[in-house]
């Protein structure tokens, strides 16, 4: 199974440890950082959303008409625009990009990060929202005749689009989050399931959710899996935890260390939070002590070590099922030219060889098949091919 890099398109240069010192929107810094991920192994980076923050099409826009091979991950709330806009921004920037975007759909887990831009629904009712506008998006996509549209939180007639996006039939749908109401809507939509960093054994459980989720909803297929990370990596362990501990030190003084953090009200934040109390280290290289420090802000969970360690920690989670490896240092520029270096190369031979050795072993396999087996292989497809035959010409 291959594996893909997720990294970040920031578009100025703070971080939980280091004030901002660029404006909210730097072209240059924008484009250097997204340089670094495109020279540096990565795959593609994303565009967050905030309110208030830069808007992330445009930034998006900006950077796919500068570089010609890194994708994009666009972020995207449902309550900031109407679907079919949407669905035609989206088609207006995968044509930009060479057919290079992704759409990551954020339901919001936060009623006052929502009300700030006028989003007044209530948890459950976002979802069903964002379940409605990403089916409303699709068909925009994909459909070439006009179409009407009536539901809980739309309405329309007669709509078609004039631009289509370039990879067909569309782009991918990603989607996150950690509660029966986020597992029920990107199993059913989700072409990419996106999960936050947790112990293996949670991870595991957290897949399965989603694989049954997609069965419930009667896909045939399942969703891709992304997990985040926060890497923290030094050329010897015991400098790597010098690294860490200085890194949660700087967390706390930029957040106040008297100030508590707010409870979370999603369901993936206090999973963060959770983990947390019940430990700091868990399995080769996770620790909690990040996310604990930021109470559960988004991807906050580190992976400590050197780069071999945490290598050998991401490659535990790729054989959970994990395809799409999110990381995100501390540094921003510095650590994407890190863990590109000295990662991803190890990462990506060693799924090399997993994947060449498993191709090797199945034909082996077919190789070693007893001939009786292959000749009733045989006549069973021969028997399949006589009555396609005869459905055929009845």
């Amino acid at each position: 199974m291959p594996v893909e890099f997720l990294g970040i398109a920031a578009t100025a240069d703070g971080s939980e440890t280091t004030p901002r010192t660029t404006a909210a929107f730097d072209r240059d810094y924008t484009l250097r950082l997204a340089r670094v991920h495109e020279d540096h192994g990565w795959d593609r980076v994303l565009f967050a959303y905030g309110a208030g923050a830069p808007e992330p099409a445009a930034a998006a826009a900006f950077l796919a008409s500068h570089l010609d091979r890194l994708q994009i991950l666009l972020a995207h709330r449902p309550n900031v625009s109407y679907p079919t806009f949407a669905a035609k921004t989206f088609a207006t920037l995968d044509r930009i990009s060479g057919g290079r975007l992704t759409v990551h759909f954020i339901t919001g887990g936060n009623d006052h990060e929502q009300q700030r831009e006028g989003d007044f629904l209530t948890k459950d009712q976002r979802y069903e929202r964002t379940r409605e506008y990403i089916g409303i998006v699709k068909r925009a996509w994909t459909s070439h005749e006009p179409f009407d549209h009536e539901g809980p939180h739309y309405r329309f007639n007669d709509f078609v689009s004039d631009v289509f996006p370039v990879q067909q039939p569309r782009p991918a749908v990603s989607f996150g989050g950690s509660s029966d109401a986020a597992y029920a809507v990107g199993g059913a939509e989700a072409d990419v399931y996106c999960l936050w960093g947790e112990p293996l054994a949670r991870t595991a459980e957290q897949i399965e959710r989603v694989r049954e989720a997609a069965r419930a909803a009667g896909r045939t297929d399942v969703p891709r899996i992304q997990v985040a990370f926060r890497p923290i990596i030094a050329p010897t362990e015991e400098l790597a935890w010098e690294k860490a501990h200085r890194t949660v030190a700087a967390i706390r003084a930029r957040r106040g260390a008297d100030r508590p953090a707010a409870a979370p009200e999603n369901a993936g934040s206090r999973r963060l939070i959770e983990i947390a109390e019940a430990g700091e280290r868990y399995d080769r290289a996770l620790w909690t002590p990040t996310a604990a420090a930021t109470g559960g802000a988004g991807n906050s969970n580190a992976l400590v070590g050197t780069p071999e360690t945490v290598a050998q920690a991401l490659l535990d989670y790729h054989d959970l099922g994990v395809d799409i490896l999110s990381a995100r240092g501390y540094d921003l520029l510095d650590d994407a030219i890190d863990f590109g270096r000295y990662v991803i190369p190890i990462v990506r031979e060693e799924v090399a060889k997993r994947d060449a050795a498993k191709a090797a072993a199945e034909r082996t396999a077919e190789a070693e098949q007893p001939a009786g087996d292959a000749q009733a292989t045989g006549d069973e497809q021969a028997g399949r091919d006589r009555h396609q035959l005869v459905a055929v010409q009845a």
